[in-house]
């Protein structure tokens, strides 16, 4: 079976409020938003499990993006390139509303979304 969920983990030096504001951008992504309404993903976000570098001073939540149903190995590439690009999208807003750098993102596979 293939690839079924995506991490999104906000680094060190993100704040609850960051999560939370990816967390919303990221649904409001058409692409996204048009899997959402299908009910084909689903877009969470949890404690997180970090236990390198990261965690010390980060918030502690990270964002699951899990998609659901026969179809989902076959829409993982695309919906994992669309979070890629809408993380790079809220982070160059990020900059530019906020003082400061965003914090890093990393977008990664996750093989055990639930």
């Amino acid at each position: 079976m293939g690839n079924t969920a995506i991490r999104v983990r906000l680094m060190q030096g993100a704040s609850e409020s960051d999560v939370r504001a990816l967390k919303a951008w990221l649904e409001r992504e058409q692409k996204l938003e048009t899997h959402r309404n299908s009910g084909s993903l689903e877009i969470q976000e949890r404690a997180g499990t970090e236990d390198g570098p990261a965690s010390p001073m980060g918030a502690g939540l990270e964002i699951m993006l899990v998609l659901i149903g026969a179809g989902a190995p076959k829409l993982f590439d695309e919906v994992f390139e669309q979070v890629k690009s809408g993380v790079r999208a809220w982070r160059e807003n990020r900059r530019a509303v906020e003082r400061g750098e965003p914090p890093e993102v990393e977008v990664a596979p996750d093989s055990d979304g639930r």
